[in-house]
């Protein structure tokens, strides 16, 4: 193993790790190298923002800043009541490598969810979760050489949303995957010698989300995160270590909240039949299931797989299995336009609704507004009256067994605020004790969860050189994380942050900083991202 030149910084992104997945690891002896670490180093829980979900929570860990002033809150930017997936155009805000490169400091990362396209530093940027499969690295031809150098590196695994592939094919992938991050990060930090390094591993967070209550492949999945670790840790040598999660992950055991529902019963939204309104994974299927044009039984099958889904809140994971109970699987697969049957049930009219739940990991309800929406219907001078009406309603709900739904209902400012904040929803639903979540379907009011989801604390760990071991970290949040990688190079993090230098190294006194260039927002336009985002569950 090649050694290169002391690294000053490591950051190790592990997505939705917590003490409750990590501590029976550790106890097991299945960690070594991440033991070893967090014995020498200040550990604690790192709470998480409102909302934790990964596409905005590690925007909001790399800049310091809450959603509202680097501008992303969710998988989805939506302009008016259109949407497309988030990506590096929609962070408005320096991150921690653009403040390094302002101060002649160079990075390498690799795996960064919402960093594609990538911008120009003194190092080498490989984007992750959110880019495409392709995607654009910095700098330019930089991938071709990774794959040469490590193999075939791919954003994604090949086969992960091909429903034709078994369950240990794909999981097979997520395996390889997880290997090629940490190949990948050494090779290029071998090649750029770079002063901070951040490698980032997604698979921690999917494995729950693809593989419910399967914890011996969560398992395996760590381990291997353990194992480049420990190669990453033996080639960079880094001068600190900082480990850190965007959120935890855990059971749920309440509800499936279908807000819309509630909103509907409640007179502030309208339905409609026209197969448009919220996002849905029926709209991105067609081209890859449809094979062929034969109608027969069409309208039979539309008419039985409406009221499915309107009573069931058909999402991606839950689809396949109802298409299954009612024998119809094969033949939607061929021969149905699968939006037709989106269209065919009700769902959220934007127009004609005052207020609606766009997307479940939004967390709150958008209210439509007179001269900010594009069909607003609620005249600015009642903005706050029905946003005061539609937070009673939901605060007072209660689920099933007469228990509180949320553990808070506020107006999104209690936790969002910033230039951007007005593109956020306008009010944020926090569900109890992260045991219910969010749906945008209509229908019952009420449904299952998804078994396994985000949790608001994740994890943190810092290690190394002037690093105070026995610094109390219990109050620890995510914006913390960049003042205090900033401040391990002396660098001054910027008064606009939210976040504050923890207490493991000395703080550096924060500094205004120049207004950022924000740049036009790119589209996405990648349908495999979009599969993947429905497969996770994330795109309903």
């Amino acid at each position: 193993m090649v050694v290169v030149a002391s690294m000053r910084t490591l950051l190790v992104g592990l997505d939705a790790a917590c003490a409750p997945v990590l501590d029976p690891l550790f106890e097991d002896g299945a960690l070594p190298n991440l033991a070893s670490l967090f014995e020498d180093a200040a550990t604690g829980p790192l709470r998480s923002q409102i909302p934790p979900w990964t596409a905005s929570a590690w925007p909001s860990l790399y800049t310091g800043k809450n959603p509202g002033k680097h501008g992303v809150f969710d998988f989805l930017a939506f302009d008016g009541y259109d949407w497309d997936v988030v990506n590096g155009s929609d962070v408005k805000a320096r991150t921690m490598w653009d403040y390094l490169d302002e101060n002649d400091l160079s990075s390498v990362v690799v795996n960064a969810p919402v960093t594609h396209p990538p911008r120009h530093i003194d190092g080498a940027v490989v984007p992750g979760y959110l880019a495409p499969d392709e995607p654009d690295c910095h700098p330019e031809g930089i991938l071709d050489d990774i794959r040469e150098a490590v193999g075939e590196y791919r954003v994604y695994a090949e086969r992960e949303t091909d429903e034709r592939v078994d369950d240990d094919a794909k999981f097979r992938e997520y395996l390889r995957l997880t290997e090629l991050r940490g190949e990948t990060f050494r090779y290029l930090a071998d090649r750029f010698d770079p002063d901070f390094g951040f490698v980032q591993f997604q698979k921690t967070d999917a494995v729950f989300h693809d593989f419910p209550g399967e914890l011996d492949k969560a398992r395996e999945v760590y381990e291997i995160v353990d194992e480049q670790l420990g190669e990453i840790l033996s080639a960079c040598d880094p001068d600190v270590v900082v480990v850190a999660s965007d959120h935890g992950m855990g059971e749920y055991d309440g509800h499936e909240v279908r807000v819309n529902e509630v909103l509907r019963q409640e007179g502030f939204l309208d339905t409609a039949t026209d197969g448009r309104g919220v996002p849905s994974w029926f709209q991105i299927k067609d081209e890859r299931l449809v094979d062929g044009d034969d109608e027969a039984d069409g309208p039979t099958l539309l008419e039985r797989l409406a009221v499915v889904a309107a009573k069931g809140g058909l999402t991606y994971q839950r689809g396949k299995a109802i298409l299954d109970r009612l024998g119809l699987a094969e033949f939607v697969g061929k021969h149905v336009p699968v939006s037709a049957v989106f269209a065919a049930s009700e769902s959220v009219s934007f127009e004609s609704s005052s207020g609606y739940l766009r997307s479940g990991s939004e967390l709150g309800v958008r209210l439509n507004v007179d001269g900010r929406d594009p069909a607003g219907v609620i005249p600015e001078s009642e903005y706050e009256s029905v946003r005061d009406d539609i937070i009673s309603v939901l605060d007072a709900l209660t689920d099933p067994e007469g228990r509180p739904v949320f553990d808070e209902v506020v107006p999104r400012e209690t936790y969002i605020h910033g230039p951007y904040a007005d593109d956020a929803v306008d009010i944020l639903c926090v569900p109890r004790d992260f045991e219910n979540s969010l749906s945008v379907h209509v229908g019952d009011a009420f449904g299952a969860p998804e078994p396994w989801n985000h949790k608001p604390d994740g994890i943190v760990a810092v290690a190394g050189d002037g690093v105070d071991a026995d610094a109390d970290l219990s109050d620890a949040h995510l914006f913390d994380v960049a003042p205090t990688v900033l401040s391990t190079f002396g660098i001054a993090p910027d008064k606009e942050m939210d976040g504050t230098t923890l207490p493991v190294v000395e703080g550096v006194t924060p500094e205004s900083y120049p207004e950022f260039e924000v740049e036009a927002r790119m589209q996405t336009d990648d349908e495999s991202v979009e599969e993947r985002l429905a497969d996770l569950g994330y795109l309903e």
